[in-house]
């Protein structure tokens, strides 16, 4: 099995598990946000117009909405930008107003039905399962990606579009040109949720993902199968990163691994990127406007910064 096939069948979590499948910023140009990002040294996907059928069997309608990706090795971004008028692009648009930056938090799925009954069964009335596609192209031809997608009510999570993802298509998102990076980044490790009240906001989540919420001295977490959720007040992410999240409740960034954290520091800049040591061998990357949020860097196999 090459390389690449390995990643792609390493990426859904086992059966009756969760894992950080993915995030997703939303910005209002997506040339401008790819500029920035290929200026970090991140390899991107080809933009894709995204389809979508509402139920099984239905017809195939445009979801008004595109993007372009990070794949990584472990877990992948999303950029994602409205390109019509629907539903789902007001959506984007509405999210946009408040800030740009992260706004969705994807955990995959083994099993996209029984996650849908778990969530109903805990009162969050998820909405209808939606069946996401969009055409990629490969070494042999285009092919079609495929995703089952479990959603509850706009509103519901206020920190944004928190959902799960069926990964039914891994080989044709994982692929060999895609998931290697100049600067050297390998996995989605964890996501910062700044939040007025980190126990409410975690204990919460444990509902909504039904894993187990720790306290620790500064900052509430989750743990998953793959990565981590991290929930902080806007005070503490300030004193220990210094920066601010002036909307609340607000998904203000991600940590990535990365192969060497001096090669990363290197190729970050050579790029022109502004970067800041935090300590604890850790890198502060604060993207542009054009991208919103911030990205915190560190070396495999670290754990997630406990902000103490």
């Amino acid at each position: 099995m090459s390389t690449s096939a390995q990643v792609a069948a390493s990426q859904p979590p086992t059966a009756g598990k969760l894992n950080l499948d993915h995030i997703a910023h939303f910005v209002p140009h997506i040339d401008d946000a790819s500029a920035a990002l290929e200026q970090a040294g991140f390899t991107l996907t080809p933009f894709s117009a995204q389809s979508h059928r509402l139920e099984p069997g239905g017809p195939l309608v445009p979801a008004g909405s595109g993007n372009r990706c990070v794949m990584l090795r472990e877990g992948y971004l999303e950029f994602l930008t409205p390109t019509a008028d629907t539903p789902i692009a007001q959506q984007l648009r509405e999210a946009i107003a408040r800030y740009t930056g992260v706004h969705l938090i994807a955990f995959g799925s083994a099993d996209a039905p029984a996650d849908h009954a778990r969530l109903d069964k805990a009162g969050f009335n998820p909405l209808p399962t939606v069946f996401l596609q969009r055409q990629i192209g490969t070494e042999q031809g285009e092919e079609t990606a495929r995703f089952s997608v479990v959603r509850v009510p706009p509103g519901t999570m206020a920190e944004g579009r928190i959902q799960y993802c069926q990964q039914h298509t891994p080989q044709w998102l994982w692929q060999a040109g895609w998931i290697h990076h100049a600067n050297g980044a390998r996995g989605l490790a964890a996501v910062i949720i700044c939040v007025a009240d980190p126990r409410e906001a975690a204990q919460r989540y444990s509902r909504f993902t039904g894993l187990l919420a720790r306290v620790g001295a500064e900052c509430w977490r989750i743990d998953s199968q793959r990565g981590a959720l991290l929930f902080v007040t806007p005070e503490r992410l300030h004193r220990t990163l210094g920066i601010a999240a002036p909307a609340l409740p607000r998904i203000a960034g991600y940590v990535l691994s990365c192969d060497s954290l001096n090669a990363t520091r290197a190729r970050l800049a050579a790029g022109g990127c502004a970067i800041r040591e935090t300590g604890a061998h850790r890198l502060l990357l604060q993207w542009p406007p054009a991208l919103g949020g911030f990205v915190l860097f560190q070396p495999a196999g670290s754990a997630p910064p406990d902000f103490s």
